[in-house]
């Protein structure tokens, strides 16, 4: 289920994270943290996939947090994805986010 219905014109890591950012066609958001094992692996699958992403640390923006907290039933899963058409998947493999992506 889509959690939003338009894309900015630009995502911005910095900025709120709100139902309205995401990710550029063909690429994707992962909400992470430095910790954890499933975002390293996905960040090194999506790197040799040559798949492009904006990794956003939900432990430095709170408003990242909030968001995962809403996509995840109250919990902070990482890795968390965002794909352009405002789905969301929780610790995607590589072959899930290729499907979504195509």
């Amino acid at each position: 289920m889509p959690w939003a219905t338009t894309a900015p014109d630009r995502f911005d890591p910095e900025g709120p994270m709100t139902t309205q950012t995401l990710p550029d066609a063909g690429t994707i958001t992962m909400y992470s943290t430095t910790w954890c094992g499933y975002c390293r692996r996905l960040k090194t699958q999506l790197d040799s996939a040559g798949i492009g992403y904006t990794e956003v640390n939900i432990e430095e923006h709170a408003d990242a947090a909030s968001l995962v907290e809403s996509l995840n039933d109250g919990n902070q899963t990482v890795p968390t994805v965002v794909f352009p058409d405002g789905t969301a998947a929780t610790n995607p493999s590589l072959a899930q986010v290729r499907a979504r992506l195509s």
